[in-house]
């Protein structure tokens, strides 16, 4: 073999061998970013669901969702969306697909029956979907009411996001408000996306509409920091308003104070009855 040829073979090889690291690497990194609980835990619903223990899957995947992991949600919900019909239960598989997207899975766009509307979910994840088992109980009694870490589920975020979690404490601060309420509502409002908008053109980080930031300064709704600056000044008006109440302030974010003024509480709306546990969830306010 002459030396260019060894020279070229040699070249390919380093290069092979650059390349399977890159994607080693990539691959850590990216589960890096994930909480070492929550990954053990789905491949163990993974396990358990390949076996048929579909009782034990959700169990694990349960385990993933509340530590802030969408990939555990989505997951109930595509099982609730397409199991057996001993666990199929569509609207609630809508209620865990609908979490899902709002923590960033894409995938569980694929599985949401926007035709039947959404169960209300538990406060936390498994209470409530009332799997049935034979004559009629459920899969759930057994798995423990974990709260949501927000501390793990804000540090595996990325630079950028960081970067607005920042802002939204530094708003909080600054406006005297619990800064778990505030980080919470961005959460649940767009999973901290300064670009996200709905289709009642809700518009930003804090998801505000037209009415809300005219009412509150907001001249650019996808300015982060105008958009937190206007979202925590609504929360902090809230707060006066319903004396510090959590519950009605969420509420009132969602359907408005009027609404909540109206039905002494939290409005009869599905959507709005899941956005407070949603929120509260988040807050670790139980």
């Amino acid at each position: 073999m002459s030396s260019l040829s060894e020279n070229r073979l040699f070249l390919l090889l380093f290069l092979s061998l650059l390349l399977a690291g890159t994607v080693q690497a990539t691959a850590q990194s990216r589960d890096f970013r994930q909480a070492p609980k929550a990954l053990s835990a789905l491949k163990k619903g993974q396990v358990a669901q390949s076996q048929g223990n579909l009782t034990q899957a959700i169990h694990f995947y349960c385990a993933a969702a509340t530590t802030g992991n969408p990939e555990g949600y989505f997951r109930i919900g595509r099982l609730l969306a397409t199991g057996p019909g001993s666990v199929r239960n569509p609207r609630m598989a809508n209620a865990y697909l609908a979490m899902a997207m709002r923590l960033g899975n894409q995938q569980a766009t694929s599985y949401y029956n926007a035709r039947i509307g959404n169960a209300v979910m538990g406060d936390h994840c498994g209470v409530g979907v009332g799997v049935a088992v034979g004559g009629g109980g459920s899969y759930f009694a057994e798995i423990p009411n974990t709260p949501f870490n927000l501390e793990a589920y804000l540090a595996r975020q990325s630079p950028a996001k960081q970067k607005l979690v920042i802002m939204l404490r530094s708003a909080a601060k600054h406006h005297h408000i619990d800064e778990r309420l505030v980080l919470a509502i961005a959460i649940a409002e767009s999973n901290l996306d300064s670009r996200a908008v709905s289709p009642k053109n809700a518009q930003g980080l804090m998801q505000l509409i037209p009415e809300t930031q005219q009412r509150f300064g907001v001249t650019r709704p996808f300015d982060p920091e105008q958009n937190i600056k206007g979202g925590v000044a609504y929360l902090k008006w809230l707060h006066t308003h319903f004396d510090g109440n959590w519950t009605l302030m969420s509420a009132a974010y969602n359907a408005g104070e009027k609404s909540v003024e109206q039905y002494g509480g939290i409005p009869p709306y599905q959507e709005t009855q899941q956005y407070v546990r949603r929120v509260l969830y988040f807050a670790g306010h139980k």
